[in-house]
């Protein structure tokens, strides 16, 4: 790489960095930029696999397909929630550790980064518009016209997601920054630009959904077998969903290698060295273990608690695999603008992680737990039985009582801390 360009884009972004630094150790920030990534992008591939089976569930359009398609409408609209919300926070923490990278990538691309916002908008409404059709027109048996709307939502997804790839990879290259933003000496202020694909890598990204998505219908399969009213129905469904997973686990197993296997052949000069290093061999763990997990399932599907642990293995090596792609991009930007994370100027600011983990562990965690187990418990007591009425428990009645309580609490301190803060 020309040195040149190197020190140049090393005295640009350096320009650019916040001189307030960071609020604690950028060690913290990183960790919790991969943990958060792994579950937003969790959640961005059972959005993508659900919607994608329930389009491919019209077209098969028997019984169980139907009832398949059905949930995974419902569950694609829930994912993309998951996925806005799970977004917001690694992003946060790309913004303490990476701000002059992505600022400018945001800078270069504005247009498109605008765009973004508004194709995910459309494609939420697209799916609540495929939940409106199901259940105004039948639910499983009906709602053709719900074909549409899933085709639409699938594509506008799928943009997202390239659009997130390209703002992502062209603030690792900040030595090309110039020549996208003056071509042959002509400014370019537009934003329309969207200058950096790599298609391996993107669809290395995209098939992640398949294996994901596998161990999600692997716990419904569970959760089917749970139900307090069982009927042969029942278990028939449970064997088709276990065939379902089986299929899509395999093949998005066998796509994860051979894409990633494609994206390292293709890495550009910068991210030469990455080949050198342990990671790709660390990634290759996570990627084999979506190609084994169809088969392991398989071996053990009379297994209580298998069906569960097959998603909660797969949200491990999915942080697995989060952890290399930010090896990558930390050593792709020392190696192309000399810039260290860790070489970041500290000012602590204690108080305010404290509040993040306080709200992240303790007001989130709460309320997402009444929530899930909310809904598990009355899925499974009314499953089946039409104007059945479940009644909570008192520990999980006291449960939510905390959930509310302490966002009730949490609501109130926002405003004091803030009221305090401007009038000091």
């Amino acid at each position: 790489m020309n040195e040149n360009l190197t020190t140049a884009a090393a005295a640009m972004t350096a320009a650019l960095a916040d001189p307030a630094g960071a609020p604690s150790h950028p060690a913290i920030f990183l960790v919790l930029g991969v943990v958060t990534f792994a579950l937003h992008i969790a959640a961005v591939s059972i959005l993508l696999g659900s919607t994608g089976l329930a389009l491919f569930a019209r077209y098969k359009a028997t019984d169980y397909w139907l009832r398949l398609g059905s949930t995974m409408a419902f569950t694609a609209k829930a994912a993309t929630g998951a996925a806005i919300v799970l977004g917001v926070a690694p992003l946060l923490f790309v913004q303490v550790i990476f701000d002059p990278f992505w600022y400018a990538s945001s800078m270069l691309s504005a247009v498109w980064t605008l765009v973004f916002l508004g194709l995910l908008m459309i494609g939420y409404l697209a799916l609540y518009r495929v939940h409106s059709i199901l259940h105004t027109q039948g639910g499983e048996n009906k709602g053709r016209g719900a074909v549409l709307w899933l085709a639409v939502a699938l594509v506008l997804f799928l943009a997202c997601g390239t659009l997130m790839h390209v703002l992502s990879n062209q603030a690792l290259f900040p030595t090309h920054w110039l020549e996208w933003y003056a071509p042959e000496g002509q400014v370019d202020t537009s934003g329309r630009g969207l200058h950096y694909v790599l298609i391996p890598r993107l669809l290395f990204f995209f098939a992640l959904s398949l294996p994901v998505t596998a161990a999600w219908i692997y716990g419904m399969r569970r959760w089917v077998l749970s139900k307090s009213h069982q009927t042969m129905e029942d278990g028939l469904y449970s064997d088709f969903l276990e065939k379902v997973a089986f299929g899509m686990g395999r093949t998005g197993g066998i796509l994860v290698v051979l894409l990633g296997i494609v994206w390292m052949a293709c890495l550009p000069s910068e991210q030469s060295w990455f080949l050198l290093s342990a990671w790709p061999y660390v990634g290759l763990i996570g990627a084999l273990f979506f190609v084994a997990m169809p088969f392991i399932q398989k071996r053990r599907r009379l297994c209580t608690t298998c069906n569960y642990m097959a998603f909660v293995m797969t949200i491990v090596m999915t942080v697995l695999l989060a952890a290399v792609r930010e090896a990558l991009r930390v050593g792709t930007l020392l190696e192309s603008a000399g810039f260290n994370p860790m070489n970041l100027a500290v000012h602590w600011d204690v108080p305010s992680l404290a509040i993040f983990f306080v709200t992240f562990l303790l007001v989130g965690g709460t309320a997402l737990a009444y929530i899930f187990i909310s809904a598990w418990k009355a899925g499974l007591a009314t499953a089946g039985q039409p104007g059945a009425v479940w009644t909570p428990s008192a520990g999980l009645e006291r449960l939510g009582f905390w959930a509310s309580t302490l966002l009730g609490l949490w609501i109130v301190g926002y405003f004091v801390v803030g009221f305090a803060v401007v009038l000091q």
